[in-house]
């Protein structure tokens, strides 16, 4: 995924350079490079930040269960 990144934001700054204003060549790393960009890291990173949270949760499930046990009654 990384890679596919990369080499999207090589194309963009390669076309950027080639504008013929810095303004243009600046809209069109953020309208075609940044923008895009972190629109799909953000889309295909959801499973892996989805499979983080869920083994988090797993291991933090013992700590919260509590012993619903009355310890008065064992005396």
């Amino acid at each position: 995924m990384y890679l596919i990144a990369i080499a999207w934001l090589y194309v963009v700054v390669l076309m950027a350079a080639t504008e013929s204003s810095l303004t243009a060549g600046l809209l069109t790393f953020v309208l075609f490079g940044a923008a895009p960009l972190a629109l799909f890291l953000w889309l295909f990173g959801t499973p892996h930040r989805r499979r983080r949270r869920l083994a988090r949760e797993m291991i933090d499930e013992p700590v919260r269960q509590h012993d619903a046990g009355d310890p008065g009654r064992d005396e």
